[in-house]
């Protein structure tokens, strides 16, 4: 049995785990897909502390060394349920059963979708989620970027540099991105605003060709990022967990959930800021709490 088991191998995840294996803990991460997180997809960190101008990518890789190299287990397997049981859970995954006295969900968020008919047709096939996972395909092409915020504004500068034409539409007379990104964004010749404007059809045959705004303007493009925010991956993870109304999972700085020995960390918390630094705190607070935990239950 672990002393803890981390759900979510981003940032937080990692985090914690480093805090747990420093205070002589026995602990496993289990991650989807791959460790670091939505991080990963970020070409420039610059607003984390002595690490300036590093890629998202070199964080994410450093962060799963330095886990490692301090004796973390990382296993790759998808979690399906946590369940309680006498001292501690038990955490089922599409491949193993693990059992754990205390577990941390660092699940983090998936992207939102636009809801559309034929977007999960065309994802994969002219819609994506992730510029810098995607944007090379779309080298010297058109390209669409939809909405309007931080990470919409990386996305078009990202791919303004690959493609042909970048169009950024968003909802609204005015983007949601910093005063510098929007000054960047109007310095970029290829970059079009198209504001006011929602995408309300995608259509094409067997990839995406052209997509229809609410305006009636039709627009022909070979690939439609879309950058409109993210959902809590948490439900239904374990039952009795607290969430709320939009699903985040119901916790204060301190991490601690409704049932004890779980404890939450990262963006899946309900928190008024989600950033890098605010993750890799959320995890050395989670891990904190759970040897604190641990103690009090020898």
């Amino acid at each position: 049995m672990y002393d803890i088991i981390v759900i979510g191998g981003g940032p937080a995840g990692l985090t914690a785990a480093i805090y747990g294996v420093r205070a002589n803990k026995k602990v496993l991460v289990l991650e989807s897909t791959a460790c670091g997180g939505q991080i990963i997809n970020t070409t420039h960190i610059e607003n984390y502390p002595v690490a300036p101008h590093i890629t998202g990518l070199e964080f994410g890789q450093t962060l799963e060394k330095q886990a490692e190299d301090l004796g973390v287990e990382i296993e790759f397997d998808y979690v399906l349920h946590i369940d309680p049981i006498e001292g501690g859970f038990q955490v089922t995954t599409d491949d193993d059963k693990y059992t754990a006295k205390t577990v941390i969900i660092a699940t983090g968020t998936n992207p939102r979708k636009l809801r559309l008919e034929n977007e999960d047709r065309f994802t994969g096939r002219g819609v994506s989620f992730c510029a810098t996972c995607d944007g090379n395909f779309y080298k010297g092409k058109t390209v669409a970027v939809v909405g309007g915020g931080n990470s919409a504004a990386h996305e078009a500068l990202y791919l303004s540099d690959i493609a042909e034409k970048v169009y950024l539409i968003h909802r609204r007379n005015e983007l949601r991105a910093s005063d510098a990104l929007i000054d960047q964004l109007r310095a970029r010749k290829n970059i079009e605003l198209v504001l006011e404007a929602n995408v309300v059809e995608l259509s094409g045959a067997d990839k995406l060709e052209r997509i229809k705004l609410d305006t009636d303007r039709e627009i022909e493009l070979n690939g439609l990022f879309v950058s409109i925010g993210r959902v809590p991956s948490v439900e239904p993870l374990i039952d009795g967990l607290e969430l709320s109304e939009d699903k985040y999972v119901t916790a204060g700085e301190e991490c601690i959930t409704n049932i004890p020995g779980v404890f939450v960390a990262g963006d899946v918390r309900t928190k008024e800021l989600r950033q890098l630094v605010t993750a890799t705190s959320d995890g050395a607070m989670a891990a904190t709490q759970a040897i604190n935990y641990l103690s009090a239950n020898k």
